[in-house]
Parts: structure tokens; C-alpha cells; sequence
């Protein structure tokens, strides 16, 4: 999903214009952005939890020449999800019946899968060999 289509859903839901839509999740945004600039956590609830954790400097290593290398003290940025979004997305989907289906009859049966794109198969017959003579 796109910022667009959140202006676009705004749209539709709450027959906003395309400008206030645009200008309403700009707001929002920025005003998530300036907050998590300053170090404070975003909790938005049945959604998840944005953290700002600060990580200290440490003393790195080059791997190619074993230089040491000392890493600067940053900030990351971590988003947990809530626990109904967690078990929302977690739910097995609804099953579809087909109107076509006869309760009780048995299903056809799964293809068999595909043979992985890496692995060479043998050759079929002998006419699918390469006959020239020549090594690849």
C-alpha cells in the first residue's frame, strides 16, 4: 500500500477532497516523523508500537584487513506489531466454497511439484542427448 492509496481510501471513507486527504496524512506523518526525531515511542493502538533504541559505539573490525574501526553511537528505529493486529493477520483465511462442488467427493489430486529450476535433468531418450562429440 502506498501513501496514495491511503489518500485514496480517505477519500472514499470520508468523501474528504483529494487536497485535504493529501494534507491530513501529511500531517500525520510528519507529526509521527518529528516525534521519533526526538527520541519519544509512537503507541497506536490495535496497530503496533514505534521505539527509538540507541545503540552505543563500539570498536568495529575491517574483515578484509583487520583494521579496527570505531562505530559512532546511533539511534535505530523499531516497530513491534499490537497483539490484534499480530493475531489478525496470524487468522486462517476464510475457505471459499465453489458452487460446483459435491459435498463429500473426493478432490482431485495435487499436481506433483515442479522440478527445482537448478537442478539439470538427464536426458529423456537418446535423441535428446548431444551426439556432436564436442565437451561443453
Amino acid at each position: 500500500m502506498l501513501k496514495s492509496d491511503l489518500v485514496n481510501i480517505l477519500i472514499e471513507k470520508r468523501g474528504v477532497t483529494q487536497k485535504q486527504a493529501e494534507a491530513t496524512i501529511e500531517t500525520i506523518f510528519e507529526s509521527m516523523k518529528e516525534a521519533l526525531c526526538r527520541g519519544e515511542n509512537i503507541e497506536i493502538r490495535g496497530l503496533g508500537a514505534f521505539h527509538v533504541k540507541s545503540y552505543q559505539g563500539y570498536q568495529g573490525r575491517n574483515p578484509k584487513t583487520g583494521q579496527i574501526i570505531p562505530v559512532k553511537p546511533k539511534r535505530g528505529l523499531l516497530f513491534r506489531t499490537g497483539k490484534e493486529l499480530r493475531d489478525r493477520v496470524n487468522r486462517p483465511a476464510p475457505q471459499q466454497a465453489s458452487t460446483n462442488t459435491v459435498v463429500g467427493a473426493p478432490s482431485a489430486p495435487e499436481p506433483a511439484p515442479s522440478p527445482s529450476p537448478l537442478v539439470a535433468a538427464p536426458p529423456a531418450n537418446e535423441t535428446d542427448r548431444n551426439d556432436t562429440g564436442s565437451s561443453l
